[in-house]
């Protein structure tokens, strides 16, 4: 097990994480361990000025770094972070959270189960995105939960072409498509009725957002392959990609995206307890009996 003696702290941008980020400085610098903070915590956690650090620098100057709100914080750093190889711990200062599982209340528990070696270590597959356009690209995009084609006119759908690499997949009409990862599988690919995939599996789930066929239903294939989608339509088609609904870039008619395996893994820490069957139990509601 690594010994994590520098570790980074991001923080959501609200009271109640700040003042989480705060105990948790304390925490850390008690246990012997130097912390280094994201620069956006500069004048909102009390600590000297040669201690904040922009966001990609904690990975490659931590070997663990902390992340304090909910799934949605830990995406954004996490597309950050990745590249470094720094393994991420989430404390669940959120809503739902099924990435940041270290709660609050027990923090200092945890933690200490952490800095102790106890602890669970996982890598999780990423999405990598590119637009090909009259043969310039953008990208590469980095998503840790789906690429997501979605409609931006209000009264048409879209048309659109999927491909595994050279194999045709389909055409569609559909207000878009969601490539999910295993981690994504839980998330907005779940209710637009995908399957959850395990999050260590190496595959990608394909689902249609409001097809306008009924058939025209969610496939999973395997991640070493590549998925295009071809934007076609009419000349006034519009469309945006956006990576973990965070980010995003415009689709015209006749845009190639493609959507392959990051080259790299998301590192994340659990607590030593850490069940993933759990958790959906949890979060999802399975098995309990209605009132």
């Amino acid at each position: 097990m690594t010994a994590f003696n520098r570790i980074g702290v991001i923080a959501k941008q609200d009271a109640r994480a700040t003042e989480t980020a705060t105990q948790l400085l304390a925490y850390l610098e008690q246990a012997g361990r130097q912390v280094l903070l994201d620069q956006v915590l500069a004048g909102r956690v009390p600590a000297p000025a040669d201690r904040f650090r922009e966001r990609a620098a904690l990975g490659a100057d931590c070997d663990l770094v902390i992340v304090v709100g909910g799934d949605g914080t830990l995406l954004s750093a996490a597309r950050t972070l990745a590249p470094c190889g720094v393994p991420i711990l989430g404390i669940n200062q959120g809503r739902l959270g099924f990435m940041v599982d270290v709660p609050p209340d027990d923090m200092a528990t945890h933690i200490g189960q952490v800095l102790a070696g106890a602890y669970v270590s996982e890598q999780r597959l990423l999405l990598s995105a590119e637009i090909d356009r009259n043969g310039g690209r953008r990208g590469p995009f980095l998503a840790v939960n789906d690429v997501v084609v979605r409609n931006l006119a209000a009264i048409r759908m879209l048309e659109f072409e999927t491909w595994l690499d050279d194999q045709f997949i389909s055409q569609h009409r559909a207000d878009g498509m969601i490539v999910s990862s295993p981690t994504g599988s839980t998330a907005y690919a779940l209710s637009g009725g995908g399957p959850v995939l395990h999050p260590g599996l190496e595959a990608l789930s394909l689902v249609p957002i409001c097809p306008h066929t009924l058939s025209d239903r969610p496939i999973v294939v395997g991640a070493d392959r590549a998925v295009h989608i071809v934007l076609g339509g009419d000349a006034n088609a519009s469309a945006a990609v956006t990576c973990d609904g965070q980010t995003h870039e415009g689709l015209r008619r006749g845009d190639r995206l493609s959507i392959t395996r990051a080259p790299f893994r998301l590192h994340l820490i659990h607590p030593q307890q850490y069940d993933y069957f759990s958790i959906l139990r949890s979060k999802l509601h399975w098995g309990r009996d209605r009132a």
